[in-house]
């Protein structure tokens, strides 16, 4: 079998992917860009693809047999059209809850903790010119007793909650479906969890009901102090509108993803002024170097299963 790997640099090159040479022939290229899609699939029989497009018009022009993602999210496959042309879709799913929610937490206490500035501090000589054996001009808080708020309580939205309880945090969530009712924990309406919550962390798929959730009218609403993190896709938070709320009021926002990625040179949160309230990072929530081994394993199990 002839394995075409569309877009390796996505996985990592600290990442060994050796496992894909014991199931076939493999080509692989580190991007791939629209382009060159139909040409490098000319002759294979199972494609690897994270984020390149496999549209209708490159499955006709090929004989794929198996595609592959080795992402969670679908949305970069004609799903209705592969099941016509009888191939196989499969994904991958559950690797990078730990992962997520590590990020999650870094972000929290990046703003919680005022690290950057101690270090700063310390970094430019001022301790050493102290009269005290402290500084503390710079108030940090404690998680204990905060309340927060997780919107999409599922496998990330769940990792995320079990490590909020264990720093003792009041912990209750929105089910962006209305269908989703765990026990473990308070069901409640998105204005009520954005008017109450300390820290709101968003860990739910974009789907028609989930773009633009958040905008500038119920995000008016969040607490002064807040501390806002988007994990889950861009498109989530109206971006625009976020970035009008950062500089009106004090809420502090860890972003990880963002509507169109790479992020757009005009993208509004570049321009934010309180750039402070504002920690933006390039898509790493998923990208442990265990998430991404994982996600090799589990991407070779799928092509396995298929041979079958």
């Amino acid at each position: 079998m002839k394995i075409v790997i569309l877009d390796r640099a996505t996985l990592g090159f600290d990442i060994d992917i050796s496992v894909f040479e014991t199931l076939g022939e493999v080509k692989s290229y580190d991007i791939t860009k629209p382009n060159e899609t139909i040409e490098r699939l000319q002759d294979a029989d199972i494609v690897i693809t994270n984020k390149v497009v496999i549209s209708k018009e490159v499955m006709d022009s090929s004989n794929l047999k198996f595609i592959c993602i080795s992402a969670t999210g679908m949305n970069n496959v004609d799903l209705e059209y592969a099941k016509q042309k009888n191939i196989e879709v499969k994904n991958v799913a559950g690797y990078s809850s730990s992962s997520v929610v590590q990020v999650a937490f870094s972000m929290i206490f990046y703003f919680v903790q005022k690290l950057d500035y101690y270090k700063k501090y310390v970094d430019e000589g001022n301790w050493q010119k102290s009269q005290i054996f402290t500084h503390i001009d710079k108030p940090f808080f404690e998680l204990d007793g905060k309340k927060v708020g997780i919107i999409g309580l599922g496998d990330i939205g769940r990792n995320f909650a079990k490590k909020a309880e264990a720093f003792d945090c009041e912990v209750v969530y929105f089910s962006t479906s209305g269908k989703n009712s765990n026990s473990e924990y308070k069901r409640v309406e998105l204005d009520e969890l954005l008017k109450t919550c300390d820290i709101i962390s968003i860990h739910c798929p974009l789907t028609e009901n989930t773009k633009d959730l958040l905008n500038y009218e119920n995000m008016k609403n969040i607490k002064d102090g807040a501390i806002l993190l988007n994990l889950g896709r861009g498109g989530i938070i109206n971006e625009a509108d976020l970035a009008k709320i950062i500089d009106e009021k004090e809420i502090y926002c860890g972003i990880d993803v963002v509507a169109v990625e790479p992020i757009l040179e005009d993208n509004p949160l570049l321009k934010v002024k309180n750039k402070d309230r504002l920690l933006l990072t390039p898509h790493i929530g998923w990208a442990s170097i265990e998430a991404r081994n994982r996600l090799v394993k589990m991407v070779a199990k799928n092509i396995e299963e298929s041979l079958k």
